[in-house]
C-alpha cells in the first residue's frame, strides 16, 4: 500500500508518498504560496532532480490536483496510476477533548474538526481545507485524520489542569493539551527498539527541540505530561515564543507599551524566546556561532533555554519516579551538541552522564547512543519522522476497516 501523507497550511501543502511494504519514502514536495500570485510546486523524487511546476493555485483543491498530476506523471512520477494510493493521512493540530487517537474521516468527524477551530484557530481551518480538498478531488480513497494532540490524551486530569475556576474548564474546555505528539510518539517507540526493550517497561523524558519545542514523560509508552498547553505558547522558551511566563506580565506591558492583546500576544509569539533575549536570530545556529564569537546574549539565550529544558527533564523524572531514557529529537535535538550538553550534563544526581565525546561526534540521521558506559539513565539522539507516524496510523486504520 502506498499512503499519500498531506500537511495543510493557510498557504502551504506538504506532501510525502510512502510505500508502506518498505517505510521509504516514494516522493515529496512542498505547495507554496497557494491563493497567492506566485505559486509553485516543488516535486522531489530520490534519486532525480528537483522538479518545479509553477502555476497558479487558487485553492488547495488546485494544489492537490497538482500534487496527483505530479505523482503519476510519466517522467517524473511514483506511481503509474491514482489507483497505486491506498489512503491519505492528514495532520491536524487539534482533537479537542474529541478524539484520542487517529480515525477515519466522516462527515460527523469534520464537522467536529471544524467545530474544534477556536482552540487553534491559526492551524486548524488549514488543516480542515487540506482535508476537504482531497475529499473533492479523490473521493473514493480513505483519508484518516491523525491529531498532534492525541498522544497527549492520557494524561491524567491532575497534569492537564490549570488552577481556574472549574466553569472554564467545563463551557470552554481551557486545559493544557500538549502538540508535537506524533513526534514524542515516535522517537519513544524507536528508543525501545533501538534499546531492544519492552517500551511498557521504561520511563522515557522525550525532548522535541527545535524552533518549536516540547517535552514529554513517557511512562510505559503513554504520556502523563507535557510541557506545551493550551497553545504551542506554553513551556520553555522557543525560537520566537517566550514559553512560561508570570500571567500578570501581559497585563503589564499592555499598561507600560499601550500595546493592545493582540500585539501583546504577537510579542509573546513571534518577538520572544531566543530571538527576544539575544537580539541576533531565532535560529540556533546563529545563536551558536554568535556565542563563540563571544556574544554574551547570545549565550544568555542558549543558557536560558538548556537550564528550562533540563528543569522539565528533571520534573518528570521525579513525576515518573524515576527515568530510563532521555531521548533529544528534532532540528535542535538532532543537531546541537551544545543545547544538548547544555541539558544533560551536570545530571549526575538523576544517573545521566553524558559522553561529551560522543555527543560532539557522531553520524548524523541515525539513532545513536551519547551516555557514558557506566551511565544510569541511556541518553540517546532519535531523528524524528512524523510522517511515517501519520502512515502508519492510516495503514492500519484503514486495514481495520475492511
Amino acid at each position: 500500500m502506498k499512503i499519500l501523507v498531506i500537511n495543510a497550511g493557510s498557504s502551504s501543502l506538504k506532501y510525502q508518498l510512502i510505500d508502506m511494504e518498505t517505510e521509504q519514502v516514494a516522493a515529496k514536495g512542498l505547495c507554496e504560496r497557494i491563493g497567492i500570485d506566485g505559486s509553485k510546486l516543488t516535486h522531489k523524487l530520490p534519486g532525480h532532480d528537483d522538479v518545479v511546476i509553477e502555476s497558479p493555485m487558487p485553492d488547495h483543491n488546485e494544489a492537490i490536483r497538482l500534487v496527483l498530476e505530479a505523482l503519476a506523471d510519466k517522467k517524473h512520477g511514483a506511481v503509474k496510476s491514482m489507483n497505486e494510493i491506498g489512503a491519505v493521512g492528514h495532520r491536524v493540530v487539534h482533537s479537542g477533548e474529541d478524539f484520542t487517537e487517529s480515525v477515519l474521516l466522516t462527515d460527523e468527524v469534520l464537522q467536529i474538526c471544524k467545530r474544534n477551530t477556536d482552540l487553534a484557530p491559526l492551524h486548524q481551518p488549514a488543516n480542515v481545507m487540506g482535508i476537504e480538498a482531497c475529499k473533492a478531488v479523490m473521493p473514493k480513497v480513505p483519508q484518516v485524520l491523525v491529531f498532534d494532540t492525541a498522544f497527549h490524551s492520557t494524561m491524567p486530569k491532575y497534569a492537564y489542569m490549570y488552577g481556574l475556576p472549574y466553569e472554564y474548564y467545563e463551557k470552554y474546555k481551557v486545559r493544557r493539551y500538549g502538540f508535537h505528539g506524533t513526534s514524542h510518539k515516535f522517537v519513544s517507540g524507536e528508543a525501545a527498539r533501538f534499546l531492544k526493550k519492552d517500551i511498557k517497561s521504561l520511563k522515557i523524558v522525550t525532548c522535541h527541540l527545535g524552533n518549536g519545542s516540547s517535552i514529554s514523560a513517557v511512562d510505559g509508552g503513554k504520556c502523563i505530561d507535557t510541557s506545551m498547553g493550551f497553545t504551542p505558547l506554553e513551556g520553555v522558551p522557543m525560537g520566537t515564543r517566550c514559553g512560561d511566563i508570570d500571567p500578570s506580565v501581559v497585563e503589564y506591558l499592555m499598561n507600560k507599551t499601550g500595546m493592545d492583546v493582540h500585539a501583546t500576544l504577537n510579542t509573546l509569539n513571534k518577538k520572544s524566546g531566543m530571538l527576544g533575549l539575544s537580539g541576533i536570530s531565532s535560529d540556533f545556529r546563529d545563536l551558536c556561532a554568535a556565542e563563540e564569537k563571544g556574544d554574551e546574549r547570545a549565550k544568555l539565550a542558549l543558557d536560558v533555554f538548556g537550564y528550562t529544558v533540563k528543569r522539565f527533564v528533571g520534573a518528570y523524572a521525579a513525576a515518573m519516579n524515576g527515568l530510563d531514557v532521555l531521548v533529544f529529537t528534532a532540528g535542535v535535538g538532532e543537531n546541537t551538541e551544545s543545547v544538548r550538553s547544555r541539558v544533560a550534563g551536570n545530571m549526575e544526581i538523576l544517573g545521566i552522564k553524558l559522553d561529551e565525546s560522543k555527543n560532539r561526534n557522531g553520524q548524523r540521521g541515525i539513532i545513536r547512543e551519547i551516555s557514558t558506559p557506566d551511565s544510569r539513565v541511556r541518553v540517546l539522539i532519535v531523528p524524528t519522522n512524523e510522517e511515517l507516524v501519520i502512515a502508519r496510523e492510516t495503514k492500519e486504520i484503514v486495514e481495520k476497516k475492511k
